[in-house]
């Protein structure tokens, strides 16, 4: 009785019938991962092109348990580049399995998706041209103003307090690098993103002295890999999988590894420690969107 029950405890992957995402991926033998191509350091390409970063690699290690509950050790891994505009749709349409970027989790989000536990903390500030002279949103005044199109960052700059009354002029990048462009040929005056993609924006540019990440704090944001919601088989797995990354302590390598140490592709330090906020996250690793980080 004891060998039976043995034998059926060790073939219960086996007899799980697969559903969801993870019938498709043990169906077609493979999975996707979306990648952004300029959120650095969590998701970009390097100097030949590969999409590397802090989230690539927490998704490549997701990667490995799919291999292993799925018994499928050659699993192929495609990548699909996404942009903030189409990441969403990509996921809930099948394009996109796991989006591994720099996608904020927040409640209108988790409405239409679903988020593995917070591995990023963030803040939104802008990033200015010291010779600017800019340190406040109440400088902005008349101004054009940068930012990625398919982010919150306009709608946080309008509902903070001192940019009620400030009258800038959006203009928008495809992407990070683009916005970036913008600031940098003085098309915009700052450029309101999150403020680690800032930091690796301006430790790759080609004057990374000229610039500087100012202002008041527009939000506290977590950022986490995004996945199709109702799928409670796939986010066990993903869940599981992100902590145990947390619990061993490979997270918290990965972020050394991403975020204080010079990275591809131009060996640049971010120099970034770890915020208290992120500490928090992963000593109680959850999914709790970014209301929950912004109660007053």
């Amino acid at each position: 009785m004891t060998t039976l029950l043995g034998s059926l405890l060790a073939s219960g992957v086996e007899a799980q019938t697969l559903e969801g995402t993870l019938k498709k991926i043990k169906d077609s033998g493979a999975v996707t991962l979306g990648i952004r191509e300029s959120s650095i350091p969590l998701s970009y390409l390097d100097a030949s092109q590969k999409p590397v970063g802090y989230h690539i690699d927490i998704c490549n290690r997701i990667v490995d348990a799919i291999k292993v509950k799925l018994a499928l050790p050659n699993l192929k891994v495609n990548t699909q580049p996404v942009t903030s505009q189409n990441r969403i749709p990509l996921v809930t349409n099948g394009t996109v399995d796991l989006e591994c970027g720099s996608t904020t989790n927040n409640a209108a989000r988790q409405n239409q998706v679903a988020f593995a536990p917070t591995t990023y903390v963030t803040t939104v500030r802008m990033a200015v041209k010291k010779s600017s002279g800019i340190n406040s949103l109440a400088q902005l005044d008349g101004k054009p103003v940068a930012t990625t199109t398919g982010t919150t960052s306009v709608q946080l700059m309008r509902a903070h307090e001192k940019g009620k009354s400030v009258n800038f002029k959006e203009v928008y990048g495809k992407d990070h690098a683009d916005s970036f462009l913008m600031l940098a040929s003085d098309r915009a005056v700052a450029f309101v993103m999150d403020d680690n993609l800032l930091a690796g924006l301006i430790a790759t540019s080609p004057a990374p002295n000229d610039y500087a990440v100012v202002g008041e704090p527009l939000s506290v944001e977590p950022i986490a890999i995004m996945f199709r919601k109702d799928d409670p088989q796939f986010k066990g797995l993903v869940h599981s999988a992100v902590r145990d990354l947390i619990k061993s302590g490979e997270v918290e390598k990965l972020y050394t590894k991403w975020f204080t140490q010079p990275i591809p592709p131009k060996n640049a330090n971010l120099n970034l420690p770890m915020s208290e906020a992120l500490k928090a996250a992963l000593k109680t690793p959850n999914d709790a969107p970014a209301e929950q980080y912004n109660k007053k």
